[in-house]
């Protein structure tokens, strides 16, 4: 499958997986591999600056290609208008809230540190994803016709669409 994709975004629940998809698209494509959550995030689990982070995300879109992995719905227009092509993982809830209790105590190349216990605020963000942040995301991803855009519903789906990248 000859697919051009230089500038393409990650996108879905926490927990659907968008970090392991993103490091598999960028090992069959060789595409250099950005996790918002890197730019963002301190060690002690503060946040940089907005300016801090906006001018991380600004330096790595101006490179000729890329992979930048998150949601962060402030930034995902300018995201949307740079990119050629979106996977949207848009799992169900409990696949994403399954995948949050799987990667808890593993250290990760997407976050600062290791997650040890459950965020009452995460948790209720997944909860509430499929009916508040979803729709938002949808009505985005419709302005933009000009993408290639990529809704995977389930795991099987995103990993056939990898494979085809081998």
């Amino acid at each position: 499958m000859e697919i051009d994709m230089k500038k393409i975004i990650v996108i879905g629940c926490p927990g659907s997986g968008k970090s392991t998809f993103s490091k598999v698209l960028h090992k069959y494509t060789g595409i250099p591999l950005y996790h918002l959550d890197r730019m963002y995030w301190n060690q002690d689990q503060t946040t940089v600056a907005k300016s801090v982070f906006q001018k991380r995300l600004s330096n790595v879109m101006k490179q000729n290609e890329w992979i930048i992995d998150g949601n962060y719905g402030a930034t995902l227009d300018i995201r949307l208008q740079a990119c050629d092509t979106v996977c949207f993982l848009d799992y169900p809830t409990d696949v994403c809230l399954d995948g949050i209790q799987k990667r808890k105590g593993k250290a990760r190349s997407d976050m600062p540190w290791i997650e040890v216990e459950d965020d009452p605020e995460l948790l209720s963000y997944i909860n509430d994803f499929q009916a508040l942040h979803r729709p938002k995301i949808m009505n985005q991803l419709n302005q933009y016709k000009d993408k290639i855009i990529y809704v995977f519903k389930n795991r099987t789906q995103a990993d056939e669409f990898l494979n085809q990248m081998k």
